[in-house]
């Protein structure tokens, strides 16, 4: 077993929603208008959430600023402690013409590398730019985050039958397992792996698989969805094991998400939680407050009357989870993410509860 990764000074992010800090409202002129943002920025921000991420909070325990999107060009962004590739509604397998995201994994590996090419490149001609731009040598020390492969399960759910979803893993593991080994072959060796999180809880699958009670476990939960995720993430534990075999001087670590995050929901009144599972921002009140047709944020008419997605009063009380871009999750509200993103540091600094091979 080998030592967790030390605290680095560069983070290379990849994933979707659950880190996205405006890269898919950069990409794709996504909108993204209040309440988005009103927590901590007080304006949106590019993040699909009231607030801060865990990997913001991370970031801030690092020492570290907020990592920058790729894509966001406006502004003068720095990359000087890394870059964040996540875009929202990004999937492991590559994007298809009905995808929320065109940045499926192996296109935010494509833009690290010509991420990295540009900086070498620029840093050789104009050392000015170095208080801008990475070190070279970052791209070896440096923390490789991935979060993603949540939307290759829950979209799979709207055409395809539980048995097609489990069959279905190995091809997308396959995937991010190239992804991983491009970015090994390129010098990364500090890998930090979230797995996915329990996909039955999130207020827009309840609201579409769970009209039959009889679908639902003990905390109101879509059992399949969760049985789904709970299979991918033993798939993505094995592998975890397999690269840290092969990659003799890396660390691979495995970030056990969806158990803290089940914890959070069958225990949320421990934590000071009110709502287990309502969404924070959408519309149709009480026990999901989410309705597909309005989106977090906007106004639609709806049987001849304008009505509203409007954000919580206090997000604080609620472990609201929606994968989509149309409400916030648990892992994207403030008060959530830094308490999830507290736990992450604490795992880190105390080198417990996780699993490094």
């Amino acid at each position: 077993m080998l030592e967790i990764p030390p605290v680095s000074s560069n983070v290379f992010n990849f994933g979707d929603s659950n880190s996205d800090t405006g890269g898919l409202v950069a990409g794709v002129a996504e909108p993204l208008e209040p309440p988005n943002g009103q927590t901590y920025f007080r304006r949106p921000s590019g993040r699909f959430s009231d607030g801060r991420l865990i990997v913001d909070f991370l970031m801030e325990a690092m020492d570290l600023p907020f990592l920058n999107a790729y894509l966001e060009a406006i502004g003068a962004p720095s990359f000087r402690q890394g870059c964040n590739f996540a875009a929202a509604g990004s999937t492991v397998l590559p994007a298809t013409a009905s995808s929320v995201s065109p940045f499926s994994f192996g296109i935010q590996v494509a833009q690290f590398f010509r991420f990295k090419a540009r900086v070498l490149d620029l840093r050789a001609r104009n050392k000015r730019l170095a208080k801008y731009l990475p070190d070279p040598n970052y791209f070896e020390k440096g923390l490789y985050m991935f979060d993603i492969g949540q939307n290759d399960l829950a979209g799979a759910f709207y055409s395809k039958s539980l048995d097609q979803i489990l069959a279905s893993i190995p091809t997308i593991l396959e995937e991010f397992e190239t992804g991983i080994q491009k970015l090994y072959d390129q010098g990364a060796r500090n890998f930090w792996i979230h797995n996915t999180g329990p996909l039955g809880c999130l207020p827009q699958n309840i609201a579409k698989f769970g009209t039959d009670p009889s679908k639902l476990d003990e905390q109101g939960c879509v059992s399949s969805h969760n049985q789904a995720a709970e299979i991918f993430n033993l798939q993505l534990h094995a592998l975890s094991v397999k690269l840290q075999g092969q990659f003799w001087d890396a660390n691979v670590t495995y970030f056990d998400i969806f158990t803290i995050k089940s914890n959070l929901i069958a225990n949320y009144w421990r934590y000071g939680f009110e709502q287990p599972i309502m969404a924070c921002c959408g519309y149709g009140g009480p026990p999901l407050n989410y309705d597909s047709r309005v989106p977090c944020g906007l106004t639609k008419t709806i049987n001849g009357s304008s009505v509203t997605a409007k954000g919580c009063e206090d997000s604080s009380e609620h472990v609201d989870s929606s994968i989509s871009v149309t409400s916030w999750n648990p892992i994207r509200e403030e008060c959530l993410s830094s308490l999830v993103g507290g736990l992450q540091w604490d795992w880190i600094t105390n080198v417990a509860g996780r699993t490094t091979y």
